[in-house]
């Protein structure tokens, strides 16, 4: 299956130019208004007590700005920022290399936090809580542990399934925060804030129309403008207006809703086979030829919060706005499973 275009987890030419994007302060940090505002007080409440600021966890769908936040946290604070992942550390060695190796309040920031597996989170707790590590010295009966202390330092953990955290790991965070799906209007200023800095040419219309088609992600609103910026320097003026972005990304199957043919087949899926719901999730992952998880974790939420799709204790449930999307009204459901044909987007 091809790559999508919308999909939201980093890809290799998003992370060659998200580091130029990025801002490196709060106040150029664009949405999350909630979020900015109280990492300010705590950051600034830190900087004055000259203390590491304590343990913060971001979770929310993936290309939000959790990354773009613990660079910021660090440069806020004056730290130097050390980056690695939960699938990155293999051994509780390693993670313990690396506390060891930190400096005073530096900011640690792990991605996908929740797959650290159980013996590297463990080696975690007496650092979160105490700041200290024990080492096992030896093997066998002469084998024996030693304390090693560690300088003040500041977890920053990300994730986007909350719920795959250990209460003992999600409990030594003192700062949780939940980052939202951004609105039109955030995403038009990001555009136009990246178009500047990529040297863009884009008209307001065109960016909200990009801001529209971007499913409430920074990250897909940076890589559709660049995208339909080579529709608009090969085949139009090098402008990219408001038709030169529907028309681009028409082409690229992204629809009006930033939905793709991915997100259309589950939605069809739900109302040809299945009357529009309820249906279980893995019958309906088998009928997309879906894994289970993946939607569960990357085309559901987004769905749900446009109202397309709701989850009731029997199952997954097609709205009517997903029947008006397609042009449908729920009477003519019997048609399309009766073989009639599917309505063009």
């Amino acid at each position: 299956m091809p790559r999508r275009m919308i999909e939201t987890n980093v890809t290799e030419e998003d992370a060659k130019i998200e580091g130029s994007l990025r801002p490196q302060q709060l106040s150029d940090y664009i949405g999350q208004i909630k979020v900015k505002e109280n990492l300010k007080v705590y950051i600034e409440a830190a900087r004055r007590r000259g203390e590491a600021l304590d343990h913060v966890l971001f979770y929310g769908p993936p290309g939000l700005g959790k990354t773009t936040l613990a660079v910021i946290i660090a440069h806020e604070m004056g730290v130097n920022l050390k980056v690695t992942s939960g699938p990155a550390i293999e051994k509780p060695g390693e993670m313990a290399a690396i506390l060891n190796h930190l400096e005073e309040k530096d900011l640690l920031f792990v991605d996908e936090i929740h797959r650290l597996n159980r013996q590297v989170e463990e080696v975690l707790y007496p650092a979160m809580e105490d700041y200290c590590i024990d080492i096992l010295i030896g093997k066998g009966a002469s084998a024996r542990s030693v304390r090693l202390d560690l300088p003040k330092f500041t977890l920053v953990g990300a994730t986007t399934r909350a719920g795959l955290l250990t209460a003992p790991l999600r409990d030594r965070f003192g700062v949780v925060h939940h980052l939202e799906f951004y609105a039109v209007e955030e995403l038009k200023r990001i555009i136009l804030h990246s178009a500047r800095i990529l040297n863009v040419f884009i008209e307001e219309k065109g960016a909200v129309e990009l801001a529209r088609r971007s499913r409430g992600t920074p990250r897909l609103a940076n890589r559709i403008l660049k995208r339909v910026r080579d529709f608009a320097q090969v085949k139009y003026d090098g402008v990219i207006t408001e038709e030169v972005a529907r028309t681009a990304l028409d082409l690229m199957d992204v629809d009006k809703l930033g939905l793709d043919y991915i997100d259309r087949s589950i939605l069809l899926t739900m109302i040809q086979k299945f009357h529009g719901g309820p249906v279980g999730l893995d019958t309906l992952a088998v009928a997309v030829g879906e894994d289970s998880g993946t939607i569960e974790d990357v085309y559901e939420p987004y769905l749900i919060k446009n109202g397309l799709i709701n989850r009731t204790p029997r199952g997954r449930v097609a709205t009517q706005l997903a029947y008006a999307h397609f042009g449908l009204g729920l009477a003519e459901t019997d048609t399309l499973l009766s073989g009639g044909n599917t309505p063009e987007n």
